[in-house]
């Protein structure tokens, strides 16, 4: 078991959300700020509702605490969470608000709605790897999420799920509108969309892949910018999910070049 940072408003608020409702044994969390603002005053609300430790430190305590964090969760808000008892987190589990603080300028996202196969999931983290995206944004629930330790997700990815960058979070619809707020366009794959071939893909790109299933819903299409489709000719409906997010990340890749 180890010790976790949690830095900036929408990690620590998703966490103490989570610990408030329910402590697992042996889980300590115990929140420190400095700036008694606004979204700081109404987490360490729902923290002391919880049961949670909340205390006052100093700014330069917190810049120490953070210290050996890695460069995008360094900027901490006036408020940190800390958490005993967890297990260590990898390196590449990033918070998405943490991420989008230091993100390049040309950059690419993919989403991931509700993709349940861990087949899938490792396919498309290879495939980032492979052609340059910047991070793969996953749902908490409905989806293979477990990137860290999900022995399929590591064998098909080959590798990928230690290096490409995952942000896990818990309202997707929230997070495609936090990446617009950030210069980020918006492209959703779909059938009956615009043609690949007639796609210039934006210097920030985000691409929303939908669920084996049932496709992108209905809330997270009205997100997008635009919607696109892969052009085939073959006699079954559709490419699989992992195979069409590889299409498009090359296409994006090669746009770039």
């Amino acid at each position: 078991m180890a010790q976790n940072i949690y830095t900036g408003f929408h990690g620590v608020e998703e966490k103490v959300r989570r610990y408030s409702v329910s402590k697992p044994e042996g889980i300590v969390p115990h929140v420190y700020y400095s700036k008694p603002g606004p979204r700081i005053k109404k987490i360490i609300g729902m923290a002391k509702e919880g049961g949670i430790e909340v205390s006052l430190v100093d700014g330069k305590q917190l810049d120490a605490m953070c210290a050996a964090l890695p460069p995008q969760s360094r900027d901490h808000r006036g408020i940190i969470l800390v958490v005993d008892g967890e297990e260590e987190n990898a390196k590449n589990i990033v918070a998405l608000e943490e991420w989008l603080t230091v993100c390049p300028e040309n950059a690419t996202v993919v989403v991931l709605d509700s993709v349940t196969d861990p087949h899938n999931v490792g396919a498309i983290l290879r495939s980032c790897d492979q052609f340059g995206a910047s991070l793969l944004v996953i749902p908490d629930h409905r989806s293979a999420s477990d990137v860290k330790d999900n022995e399929i997700i590591a064998r098909t990815s080959a590798g990928a799920s230690s290096w490409v960058n995952v942000a896990k979070v818990s309202n997707l619809v929230r997070s495609v509108q936090m990446l617009k707020e950030c210069g980020f366009w918006v492209y959703g794959a779909d059938a009956g969309g615009t043609s690949l071939q007639e796609i210039k893909f934006d210097r920030k790109t985000c691409i929303i892949m939908g669920s084996e299933g049932s496709g992108m819903s209905r809330l997270l299409e009205e997100q997008c910018d635009n919607i696109v489709s892969i052009p085939t000719c073959g006699k079954i409906d559709s490419l699989n999910v992992s195979v069409a997010a590889g299409v498009l990340l090359y296409e994006r890749y090669r746009q770039a070049l």
